[in-house]
Formats: C-alpha cells, structure tokens, sequence
C-alpha cells in the first residue's frame, strides 16, 4: 500500500486512490481554538481530513471520453509528476483501506505489459510529450512484489516511453517482504533512484498483529543492506498510534530508523478506516484500541525533535532527511498541485484543471480499452480554488504559508481567515509574522486541520471563475 495515500495526515498527498466525493461545506467557525488549552494534545478533538478533491464537479459520464479525449490533447507549459499504480499485495494488512488484489506471481508479466502498452499508446499526446516529467512514483499495493525482470522492463518502459528529465527521481515503493538485494540492484540499474520501503514498526509484536510477515529484525537486516548496497537512496515509513504499540517501542524505532543510516524517514499517524479490517478487529477485541490523539501528538513532537537533535532535517510536516541525494520530490509536488500524469489500474491524476483515477478493476479496465473508450472514473473539473488550496497545503507542509501569494489567487482570503489566523497564534499553533504563517510542532501536527479551516476561508472568499484548459465537462 502506497502510505501517503493511504494516510491524509500530512504525508504525501499521492493522486492515486484520491477522486471527487461529495463532502459537506467546512465552516471557518469550526476551527477556532480553545486558548490556554495545551495546542499540541487538545487543540481539536480528532484529526480532520481535508481531502484536495473537495468541492471538484462530476464530469456527466456521457462526456467522460471526450473531456479525457481534450485533456491529453492539450499541451502542458510545466514539469509534471508521473504515478504509476501496481494494484496486488501480498497480504492485506490491517491498517490498509486499500487492498484490491492478492498477488499472484503469474499476474505480473500480463499487468507489466498492460501498463507499457498504455505508456505506448500515451507517450505521443500532447500532455504527455509537451514538457519534461522531473519524478515518477512506482506505487500501490506493492510494487517491489514484481519480479525483477518486470520492475526492470516497467522502469525502462518510463524510460523509454516519457519525457523524463536527466535527474528524474524515480521511486519505487515496496516492503521487506518479497525484496532482496538483487532485485534492488536490478532495479537500480534499470533507473529507480530511490527506494521508499513501508515498514510501519520494528516491533514484531506489533507487527505480527498487524499481518506483517517479517519480523522486525528481519527489517532491520534488509534496510542494513539495501542502504550499504548504496545505489538508490533509501527511506522508510513509520506509523505512530498503532495498537499495541507504546512510547518504549516507538522511540525504539526511532532510535533504529538514526541508526540504519537512512537517506529519509517519513513519520504517518494511524489513520483507521471505518469498516476496514483494523476497525473490525478492535470491535471485536482482537486488537487493543489505537492511541488516542494526545498520544499521537506527543509521538510526533516527540519523534520531530530527537531526529532533529540527531541531524535530521524536517523538510514537511512528516518527513525527515539526512542525506543531500534524498529529495522526496514527487510527494512535494503532489501537495503544491502540478499535474500528475497517472499509469496502470488505479492511478490517479490531475491535470488541466481536472481530476481522475484510472479504472482500478482490471477486467473492467481491459475491456473498456478494447471497446476504446477511456478507462477512467471518478473524472471532475477542480474547484476555483483549487490552486489557492494547493498552495495552502504546500505552504503549511513546507512550515511557512504565504498569505499575500493566495490572497492573489483568492482574493478576500485574508480577510476571512483573519480571525481564525489570530486564534491559532494566540492558541500557540503557530507564529503569525508579517505575510506569513508558521505552523510550530503543535500546528504540524494538526495541519490537516489548519488546512481544512483556510480551505473554509477559501469558500467563503470572493469567489472566481474556474480555471483549466478544458472547460465545460
């Protein structure tokens, strides 16, 4: 599973899985702070989701083709980002709310030439030839479950097919299990720069309750290796709030993830989907409740300043580097809202003005290409604010928000946040200073959020024509 898509807590805002759905109108007033309450445990009472599809318009499916037709016809004037989605896992763990496909090894050779005939079909378009792609995110499910020789024939096929620039940051997500040295050097020298490996927890306590398979010195081992191997940087992800899991086992893992040498780190909070399986395990006293909020806040502030103690640089609201080769650069231009060109069953994309996911089921998928028609759902056209809420977003990541750059795109913003800006400073969230906002450790926690009370003030701004190239869908 992709972890910044599975998690809207601030880690990468992936495209995929992402499509329109309704959601109610926000209210500024609802995210006024308490002041003299502790800013970091009690600010809110939950973690909001502010999703970046909110307030999108469904496409009319009689229109679908035809609006999809007029989006790849119509060149891009900037860089964008690829995703390219792997649908299969192993096992469905139980935190995971977006297991689709046990994997099947002889699955693999037909679903890697499915996605390189689409690359091919693709590749002469306008959007996708008319300027360079600078990052391609290889995601799922779990993409490092593909045998060697189809993860090189996919990341070659990029190569081959895509405008990618000399420095493209390729990343390939995977976890422990199913890896192996060779495979990692095989697929970096098909062109993988970067290696993103989801591991949650060394706890194997923790883990084995969460249907992990490998033990969590087994992990360790890998991660040892993959990062003496040296030839792709190498991050890895951590969940806090995980059932079972406690301060001992968390800063343990924080201590391994300094010691193993790794180029990044990215720090998600538990976000439990209603109905899926970690929800019915708890209903049903198989698992112990996950961490209430305070201790969430107090894992992340906590996991924040010892990496920062120990010469971590934090380059967003979760994730940490150490190394200069490490740039995490798609998962920074997802949130500042470029175009992302989306590849296989179930990507997600966004361009001109426009959102979409590509059909996830894959006999649905093939049969919609053989009677030619697109294979997408979920397609809308993006809010009128949708790059002032971008902008929102990258800005509280990046630990600064520029309040005069979206009052240019949003004009009456600053107005109507202005109280609630004051509120949050007063409330000690963060540091209001000429033109700008900074989130501190409590506001970085909470930026989900922030970010859904300044999208309410984005509602409730002076409202604009949408803009995109394709309009009328």
């Amino acid at each position: 599973m992709t972890m910044a898509q599975a998690r809207p807590s601030g880690g990468s805002p992936h495209a995929a899985h992402g499509h329109p759905a309704a959601a109610a109108p926000l209210r500024v007033s609802d995210y006024f702070v308490r002041v003299g309450c502790d800013p970091l445990t009690e600010a809110f009472e939950k973690r909001s989701f502010a999703p970046p599809w909110r307030g999108s318009r469904p496409v009319e499916s009689a229109d679908v083709d035809a609006v999809v037709e007029r989006i790849f016809a119509t060149p891009r004037t900037e860089t964008a980002v690829a995703y390219l989605h792997v649908p299969f896992c192993q096992t469905h763990c139980l935190f995971c709310g977006f297991f689709q496909n046990v994997w099947r090894p002889e699955a693999g050779p037909a679903y890697v030439d499915d996605v390189l005939a689409e690359l091919a079909v693709r590749a002469a378009t306008p959007l996708i030839a008319s300027a360079p792609i600078d990052a391609v995110y290889i995601g799922g499910g779990t993409p490092s479950a593909l045998a060697a020789e189809d993860l090189a024939r996919l990341v070659e096929g990029l190569h081959r097919h895509l405008p990618l620039t000399g420095d493209c940051e390729i990343t390939l997500e995977g976890r422990a299990f199913g890896f192996d040295l060779a495979k990692a050097a095989k697929v970096a020298d098909a062109g993988v720069t970067r290696l993103s490996i989801g591991v949650q927890t060394f706890s194997t306590e923790v883990r084995r309750r969460l249907g992990r398979k490998l033990a969590g010195h087994e992990v360790h081992a890998f991660l040892s290796d993959l990062v003496a191997l040296g030839r792709t940087a190498v991050a890895c992800d951590l969940i806090y709030g995980l059932p079972g899991q406690t301060e001992a086992t968390w800063s343990r893992d924080i201590e391994i993830v300094d010691a193993l040498g790794l180029d990044g780190v990215t720090l998600y909070a538990l976000n439990m989907f209603p109905g899926g399986p970690m929800a019915r395990a708890i209903e049903k006293g198989k698992l112990s409740p996950p961490a209430a909020p305070a201790m969430q806040a107090r894992a992340y502030a906590d996991a924040v300043e010892r990496l920062a103690g120990l010469g971590w640089l934090k380059v967003s609201q979760s994730h940490l580097v150490r190394s200069a080769r490490e740039f995490n650069r798609y998962n920074a231009a997802i949130k500042r809202g470029v175009a992302c060109l989306p590849f296989g069953a179930g990507a997600g994309g966004q361009a001109h003005g426009y959102r979409w996911r590509n059909v996830i089921d894959l006999a649905q998928r093939r049969e919609m290409i053989a009677q030619h028609r697109a294979p997408v759902e979920g397609l809308a056209l993006v809010p009128p604010y949708h790059a002032a809420h971008a902008m929102i977003a990258a800005g509280l990541e990046a630990g600064r928000l520029d309040l005069a750059a979206v009052e240019t795109l949003r004009p009456g913003f600053r107005v109507a946040v202005a109280p609630l800006l004051a509120n949050w400073a007063q409330a000690g969230l963060g540091e209001l200073s000429g033109d700008g906002f900074k989130p501190n450790h409590a506001g970085a926690f909470w930026i989900s959020n922030l970010t859904s009370g300044l999208t309410a003030g984005l509602q409730t701004a002076t409202q604009a024509e949408p803009s995109g190239c394709c309009p009328g869908g």
